[in-house]
Parts: structure tokens; sequence; C-alpha cells
């Protein structure tokens, strides 16, 4: 049979049925917690700006005069939206989409997780994620250690390096006597792709080896959508959940400022005309949401696809989905 006309899943039955179980619990999870389950669009007539993201884009066609639309590569400021509307604490389990992105740990659609806390610090969504992992894991080693480190600390610990100081010639000379050689090509004078080159590299693959690793107050050149730390300027309330060192969640204390993220959607589509990057319509209507208020709380998005497959023990993605893209 020719391999493009073998219809069957890639992954195992048992894997469908692990993976059934598991949104099930997750139900279960935030149903004893109060927490609503929510559906917003996978279709939108914005998107993200983030230059690290790229996005899908579609004709609508809306009678005569065809509209764009994107395929959102995350529902947070559809939710974001509901909570400024008074939903309180919600959650959803839905598709995401991302585009050129393949390989053991991506697939351009993939399951995410997402749900906001009113009233929660990030201490306290820190604490939630670890209670719903040690659930899910039904007693696995794995996830029964729980260590909580600065971005700062653990970036010194494995490299030496500070990285809320843009040191050129440290980075440089850390590149060339740890067999980076590419990174001095790659990431130039940018502190951004400098941090994201090393810490891919370098930390992450030593994060979450016996446990969970939940690293927290992210540079400030990493805001994205969280909140600007006010003990510290040079951080933000962010932090990112690592186990076995692959990437499971990315949480934030949720910038609320209207006029703040207007400023981050334009500096983002400016970095994004700069590199040659599609830049899409940045969201008014999440714009006109925080105009109006969005109340104090904290959102993380887990990705199910990379859950699974850690509990499974399994090597790829492609193991645990049963139509990856090479098969869709």
């Amino acid at each position: 049979m020719a391999a493009d006309s073998d219809w069957r899943p890639v992954c195992d039955i048992e894997q469908l049925q692990a993976r059934a179980m598991l949104l099930a619990e997750i139900r279960r999870f935030f149903a004893q917690r109060g927490v609503m389950e929510v559906e917003t669009p996978l279709l939108s007539q914005a998107i993200g700006t983030d230059p690290s993201l790229a996005f899908f884009k579609t004709d609508y066609l809306f009678g005569k005069h065809p509209r764009s639309l994107y395929l959102q590569t995350s529902p947070e400021f559809a939710m974001k939206r509901l909570l400024a509307a008074g939903s309180g604490s919600v959650y959803q389990m839905c598709k995401a989409f991302r585009n050129g992105e393949s390989g053991r740990l991506h697939n351009p659609e993939f399951t995410l997780l997402e749900w906001y806390r009113t009233g929660f610090t990030l201490q306290d969504l820190m604490t939630e994620v670890c209670q719903l992992l040690q659930s899910l894991a039904g007693g696995q080693t794995a996830f029964q250690h729980i260590e909580r480190v600065s971005y700062q600390a653990i970036f010194q610990r494995f490299t030496g390096l500070d990285p809320l100081v843009m040191e050129l010639d440290q980075y440089q000379q850390f590149a060339l006597a740890n067999r980076l050689p590419d990174a001095v090509t790659v990431c130039g004078e940018d502190h951004s792709v400098w941090l994201d080159y090393v810490f891919s590299f370098i930390v992450q693959p030593q994060l979450g080896d016996n446990g969970i690793t939940l690293v927290y107050d992210y540079p400030v050149i990493h805001s994205s959508l969280a909140r600007i730390s006010v003990q510290n300027p040079l951080v933000t309330e962010r932090f990112e959940v690592f186990v076995q060192g692959v990437e499971l969640a990315n949480g934030y204390y949720e910038l609320a400022d209207e006029a703040e993220q207007n400023a981050r959607f334009e500096k983002e589509q400016a970095i994004r005309e700069h590199n040659g990057q599609p830049v899409g319509p940045k969201d008014q209507l999440l714009l006109a949401a925080l105009a109006s208020g969005l109340p104090d709380c904290c959102g993380v998005a887990l990705g199910i696809d990379r859950l699974l497959m850690i509990l499974n023990n399994s090597d790829s993605l492609e193991e645990v989905i049963a139509f990856p893209i090479g098969h869709a």
C-alpha cells in the first residue's frame, strides 16, 4: 500500500483512549474548583503579533467582499474578552495553530489547555499547575518533585551569564567555548535572541530531569503579554513549566493596561516588518476589552499533546496524535 493511501491513525488506539481519559480528568479537575469551561472562535479577524510565532491566514467569502481571517495561535485574546465581561475564572481545551512548526515536539495543529484565574497571584497559579500535573500523572515519580527557580538564577547556574545584562562579548565567548559557533551569526547583537538560543540549547535540556521545574521572572525583553514586576522592572511576572527538558506550559500575571498592550503590539509589529515576517492586524477588540477593565488575573497555556507524550513515555508527538500533519 502506498504511504499516501494509508488511512489508519498513526498512533495506537490505546493512545486515543489515554487522551480521552486525560481530557475527562482535566474537566473533572476544574469542575471541582468551580472553573467554567468556555469556547471561543478559532477563526478571528485579528492575530497575535509575537515575532516568534507564524500564523495561518485564510479568506472568508463574505458576499462579494472577501475578508482575511486568521487561525488562532492561542485562544487568549477572546478569553480575556470574556474575563472583562465578568465571566470569572474560565478554562478551555481547543485546537491552536502555528505555521511552520513540525518535529518531535511540534505539530502545526495541536491541542491546548488554557485557563485564567481571577484573584490569583502568579504563585497561586504555579501551585495549581503542579496540582493538575500531579493529579493527571497518577503518582508517576517524574512529576512528584517540584523546583521553583528564577530565570536569572537558573540561567546563571548553567551558563555563568547574567540574562538581565547584555554583555555581548561574554555571550560570544560563551558560545565559542560551548561549541555554539552558529550563535554568533544567528543572534548578532540581539539580546532577546541570545537568551532564546542559549536557553534552548544549554539550559532547557537540563530542566525537570527528576520532577517539575517552574522558571519564573522572565527578562522584560521576553515580556509577551505579562505584567512587568512591581518589585523588579527588569523582569516580568511570567513562568514556564518544564518536565524532562520539555516545555509544557507558559503562564503570566496578565497585563491589563490597554495603552501598554497597544504599545507592545506596535513594537512587535515593527519587529515582524523588519524581519520580513507577515504582519497581521492587532486585536482592537482585545484592546477595547482591556480599556473597559480586565480583572486582576493570571493565565496559563499547557500543551496537551506534549503532556500525553511524557505521561505515556513516548518519544514524539506523532505517537500520541491520531493524524499528525503528514497524515492529516
